[in-house]
């Protein structure tokens, strides 16, 4: 009985994204689901519904051309659902439904949101939901007269769709071929949606204790200063987005195939939303087939790490590759525990990290021996591609739309691992609910 409980959380949220994916498979194969009322191919169909559950981004046929209105519903359907959580929709419909939420209920969204608690499940479930509605709902607002202006009464939905897409770090848009590229020197448009990237991506506890800040003023920023959790998010959010800026703009400024004829204003502009679409997003505003390798090398590297805890982006997170940073610095500095901002990280906690670390760097590689066995490509392509998925990112070197059957297979495995990470390692770490009394004798290991 104990051995059934121990998984069932586990399973059910993992199972969750599977179920989505599966009926948005058969919707999007629906021949009204297509553009042209010609029923999508069913491999196209299964990897777009994995790429919007998982909030990824990458896709082999064209959003804006292939789907028609009812498709791009569906699909923007699964991008909230992927983003906020399959569980977190169901819970709260069943709250407003009036049902009574048990301690089920409550378990499954502590572990769908890393809370240490089942404390304020539910009401943080309804924060969640209200603060969705207030960001999404404001960012298309924003852009709604520029795409009016551009694209008629259609634009107030291509204006939903992006602010919605952003939000959820899907990076999946209606605009046309070039993504956010008409708009490389729209800094109102690109401000907006950078604002709602990382917005999603920065994690739902750090929104409200920054809510708490415009609302209750300087008062209440003590809780920042003192919790290392917001502390954490906040550096890190800050270096990696700026770091970012100036390294793509040092290393893309004189790039002629992307930043190189830009005027400075609008090379910053560029640098400052490249550097923030790494961070799950996806959007972009040229192509990233024209970067150098070094450009490469750092994309897949703030790919990989990934937003926030409790938010809509994927990758390892800001805190876990923190510590693990830490870790490696106070083992050097022949320290006994990871410290942080004058703090001790709890061994628990810099355990996980590095378990994290470990496991999403073993799918990256398993799933780029996979991509590059299968797919014919070359390395950087394929490695750029397949961070992308791990990352559930969305951008592309131009490879996603040419993958043969196999290649797709791969990259949609790695999107769904991707985006259920902390979910399959707690079915790897958690396997018993009873402390371990047995003691072993302890012998060194000469590891270098």
């Amino acid at each position: 009985m104990l051995k059934k409980r121990k998984f069932s959380t586990t399973r059910i949220l993992a199972g969750g994204f599977l179920l989505a994916i599966a009926a948005g498979t058969v919707l999007l194969s629906l021949p009204f689901a297509s553009a042209g009322g010609v029923r999508a191919p069913l491999p196209d169909a299964l990897f777009t519904a994995v790429s919007a559950v998982c909030v990824t981004g990458l896709v082999t046929l064209p959003t804006y051309a292939q789907w028609s209105p009812f498709g791009q519903l569906v699909i923007l359907i699964l991008i909230e659902l992927g983003g906020l959580g399959i569980i977190t929709f169901s819970v709260l419909f069943l709250v407003m439904a009036g049902h009574r939420i048990g301690i089920r209920e409550r378990m499954l969204l502590q572990a769908a949101y890393s809370m240490d608690t089942m404390e304020g499940v539910i009401s943080m479930g309804r924060r969640i939901l209200k603060y969705t509605v207030i960001i999404e709902g404001a960012g298309a607002l924003l852009v709604t007269p520029r795409f009016v202006q551009d694209f008629g009464l259609r634009g107030i939905w291509v204006s939903i769709f992006h602010a919605v897409s952003a939000f959820c770090n899907a990076g999946m848009d209606i605009i046309g071929p070039d993504s956010l590229g008409p708009y490389a020197d729209d800094a109102a448009v690109l401000g907006v949606t950078a604002f709602l990237i990382v917005s999603g991506g920065i994690g739902f506890p750090v929104l409200e204790a920054l809510a708490a800040f415009f609302r209750k003023g300087p008062a209440s920023s003590r809780r920042i200063c003192s919790s290392l959790y917001l502390k954490t998010v906040l550096v890190m959010t800050g270096v990696l987005i700026f770091g970012g800026t100036a390294a793509v703009l040092l290393l893309e400024g004189g790039n002629p195939e992307t930043l190189g004829a830009q005027p400075l204003p609008q090379k910053l502009l560029s640098a400052f939303f490249q550097s923030v679409t790494l961070r799950t997003a996806g959007f972009c505003t040229f192509s990233q087939a024209g970067l150098r390798g070094s450009t490469c090398l750092l994309a897949c590297v703030l790919m990989f790490i990934g937003g926030s805890p409790s938010g809509t982006a994927g990758g390892i997170k800001t805190t876990a590759f923190l510590i693990v940073t830490a870790t490696v610095v106070s083992m050097l500095k022949e320290k006994d525990r990871t410290q942080m901002f004058r703090r001790k990280v709890s061994a628990n906690t810099v355990r996980r990290a590095l378990a994290i670390f470990a496991v999403s760097f073993t799918v990256l590689l398993l799933s780029l021996f996979a991509l590059l066995t299968v797919q014919p490509a070359d390395f950087t392509a394929c490695l750029f591609e397949a961070v992308s998925a791990i990352g559930t990112v969305g951008l592309s070197r131009d490879l996603t739309p040419r993958l043969n059957l196999a290649g797709k297979a791969v990259i949609m495995l790695t999107m769904y691992l991707g985006r259920i990470g902390p979910i399959s390692l707690s079915m790897f770490f958690n396997t018993s609910r009873f402390p371990d009394h047995i003691e072993y004798v302890e012998e060194p290991v000469n590891v270098g």
